[in-house]
């Protein structure tokens, strides 16, 4: 790998950890505020559903674009952006761009128009998508690479704390109360959401100016020439271009007004036609990548490890898997079955999915402080624990009833026993979590109320860990093209924008619903599983034993 730097002392490295992350706080913090706005705008522009969705797509979208554009530029001068700027230049440089969105999402609301706002939050998702290509190699570079990962689910679970409180704040910002009711969306005007704005470009400028100041942090500079690869770049624009031709007919048909039950029958038909033809375009072109990369590996860059092209697939079937379970949670709790929850109600098991990724992250966090294994064994049990009364308490700050909630200890104590049986080798971590996902999901499906639920939010759990197990397994073994591969893994991010409709369109399907809907994660748990079993033996084809080399790590 490039980036062979290493710190002499667990203190420094702390040191310089501490600083980074902090960015993640800022992501996940920031980021929550997109749950005030999807109902604001809907109400204020007057919007159906999906174009009020457009705010959390114009995300995905920007991550896939922003981190295709990194790669680009690189395959044209020859030269790794990223390591040239330096990690620490990169994500200052991924802070500014994000407050440059906030300035546009400033004049977009003086503007009056949903279009410029969906601008500004798209511009602010590049900034993210460049910091993060940045950071999460950054994370590695902060000491011995063993504990990489581990660095990496520290800042996911800091970044899952940020997203915990965010709503709260952002909620006490605008309206004064924790709890956002229907009359205070409708009554929220345009200036209250210039003033937040306004705050959120100007935390990105502290942040900037944190990294930038900070003498604890390496720059990460390293200015080197990348390989070449014009058969990766052809099989990514040629997919590209052929996404936005399938999401072509997906957003023209919503222009289509009609009341005749047939024709949105055929609407939705066809909709559901051309995911599934997204979906297997990008899984078609990653599987064809890999086979003609093994044939012949030059031209491909990072594409010909086949670790990095599956693991792409995986954090694509990854991100699709932790947001649709959430997404078509709402619609699962009306069911009579599943409690027949209002819409005020769902709120607090939602943020308990959410707040399970915090409770693995904090927990998968414990080896980064290499406490002894007495008393790693004891934080096993004490970490998901308190992290799981945190997110009890600010349900209960947020004057949500969390009784309904109390049970899902057990599922949290689960989690534990898979910590603990995964002996810290990231594969091992990876293949067992996978696995109780499949279960979980597959004891919800063949249940109906509480057990179901638990089992099903308990995906939150089983998810938490998943990216840095994926992250530091594609790249193992990439060398110089690990900044490359990093790119390549973002821009998976994707999956969050076509999974989630996926599983929604064959809720809408009468011969399905929205219980059985939830084969669609199970599946994704499915192949997490295989590719956990699969990734060790292509690893040690290369030489790399990571379970024994880099123990520590997920």
């Amino acid at each position: 790998m490039p980036v062979t730097q290493k710190q002499d002392t667990n203190t420094s490295n702390l040191g310089a950890l501490s600083t980074l992350v902090t960015v993640f706080f800022f992501w996940g913090f920031i980021a929550a505020g997109n749950g005030v706005f999807i109902p604001f705008c809907k109400h204020y522009f007057h919007l159906d559903q999906f174009q009020s969705q457009l705010i959390d797509f114009a995300f995905y979208l920007a991550y896939y674009l922003g981190a295709l554009g990194l790669y680009f530029v690189a395959s044209v001068f020859g030269k790794d952006v990223v390591s040239k700027w330096g990690y620490r230049n990169s994500i200052v440089y991924g802070l500014l761009f994000s407050a440059i969105g906030a300035v546009i999402m400033i004049l977009a609301v003086n503007a009056n128009t949903f279009p410029g706002m969906l601008a500004g939050l798209f511009a602010v998702a590049l900034g993210f998508s460049l910091q993060q290509t940045a950071a999460n190699p950054f994370s590695v570079l902060l000491g011995n690479p063993e504990t990489g990962a581990h660095r990496m689910t520290l800042g996911g679970g800091i970044n899952s704390f940020g997203t915990a409180i965010g709503p709260i704040a952002v909620a006490l910002a605008l309206f004064g109360t924790t709890t956002s009711s229907d009359a205070l969306i409708n009554s929220l005007g345009l200036d209250k959401v210039t003033i937040l704005y306004a705050c959120v470009g100007g935390l990105f400028l502290l942040a900037a100016a944190l990294f930038f100041f900070s003498k604890k942090l390496p720059s990460g500079n390293f200015d080197t020439d990348t390989e070449k690869s014009p058969k990766a770049l052809a099989a990514l624009f040629v997919m590209t271009v052929l996404l936005i031709l399938v999401f072509v007919p997906i957003f023209k048909s919503y222009t289509v007004v009609t009341t005749d039950a047939t024709q949105l029958y055929a609407i939705e038909t066809d909709r559901f036609k051309w995911l599934l033809a997204g979906l297997i375009l990008i899984v078609g072109t990653l599987l064809t990548s890999l086979l003609l990369a093994k044939r012949n590996g030059n031209g491909w860059g990072a594409m010909k490890y086949p670790q990095l092209v599956l693991g792409m697939l995986a954090i694509f079937t990854y991100v699709g898997v932790e947001v649709t379970v959430q997404s078509n949670m709402g619609a699962l709790l009306e069911q009579t079955a599943f409690g027949g929850y209002t819409s005020s109600q769902v709120a607090p098991f939602i943020s308990m999915y959410w707040g399970s990724l915090m409770i693995g992250r904090w927990t998968g966090s414990i080896k980064v402080f290499e406490p002894g294994t007495s008393l790693k064994n004891i934080l096993l049990i004490v970490v998901p624990l308190a992290a799981f009364g945190v997110v009890l308490g600010v349900n209960s700050i947020a004057q949500n009833d969390i009784k309904p909630l109390y049970g899902y200890i057990v599922c949290v104590l689960l989690q534990g026993v898979a910590f603990y049986l995964s002996k810290d080798k990231p594969a091992r971590t990876l293949l067992l979590f996978s696995l109780f996902g499949v279960a979980s999901m597959l004891t919800g499906i063949f249940t109906t109320g509480t057990t179901a639920i638990y089992a099903f939010l308990s995906g939150g759990l089983f998810c938490s860990i998943m990216w840095p197990c994926i992250f530091a397994l594609s790249i193992a073994g990439l060398g110089k093209l690990t900044s490359q591969g990093s790119a390549f893994l973002i821009m998976m991010i994707l999956g969050g924008a076509i999974i989630p409709p996926i599983q929604g369109k064959l809720a809408d399907l009468p011969a399905i619903g929205i219980h059985q809907s939830y084969w669609v994660p199970a599946i994704g748990f499915a192949y997490l599983a295989w590719y956990a079993f699969a990734v060790r033996r292509m690893l040690q084809k290369q030489g790399i034993d990571y379970d024994a080399g880099t123990g520590s790590g997920h």
